[in-house]
């Protein structure tokens, strides 16, 4: 299923990747604005993995994917839909290790996902949540051409969370 870019592999999650889940679930931007996820060892990374990707490509036939440089197949984050039970459409994901920010591949991986999904899983709408503070996501966000929609509550977020639609 591997969608290329110029500079970027995005391709499906396997249990082997769990060592770099681990990883990204625990840089401190993960955790202040999306979640802390409470995985502290690699038996944890599994169960994400298994529980969240792994399910949701068999269920939905899409979810997270890893996103690696086509350089020299470094994993730097994950980039996918997500179809959560509380939003109607499904949802634009990402997270990328710290020490990738601000080097566009939020915006290059993002617009692979999308053209992907409605190239080739007929999605038509796609919607995306982010904190009220996280600027960056926000920017990949109108960069990919989301429009803010305001603020939305979601069960199971102790904050309000902005809601941006993407319509073809």
């Amino acid at each position: 299923m591997a969608i290329e870019t110029d500079r970027l592999v995005i391709d499906e999650f396997g249990l082997g990747d769990a060592p770099f889940i681990l990883e990204l679930l625990n840089e401190p931007d993960f955790i202040k604005y999306i979640a802390d996820k409470g995985v502290r060892d690699v038996a944890g990374a599994e169960l994400y993995l298994s529980d969240g990707p792994l399910k949701s490509y068999a269920k939905h036939g899409f979810g997270l994917y890893k996103v690696t440089l086509k350089s020299d197949g470094a994993p730097i984050g994950m980039c996918g839909l997500i179809r959560r039970d509380t939003l109607a459409f499904p949802d634009l994901g990402y997270a990328y290790l710290a020490s990738h920010h601000r080097r566009g591949y939020a915006s290059e991986a993002g617009a692979a996902v999308l053209g992907h999904a409605r190239g080739r899983r007929q999605v038509e709408r796609v919607v995306a949540i982010t904190s009220l503070d996280n600027d960056g996501s926000i920017r990949v966000l109108e960069n990919l051409g989301f429009r803010d929609e305001g603020v939305i509550d979601i069960p199971g977020y102790d904050t309000p969370s902005r809601y941006f639609v993407n319509d073809p």
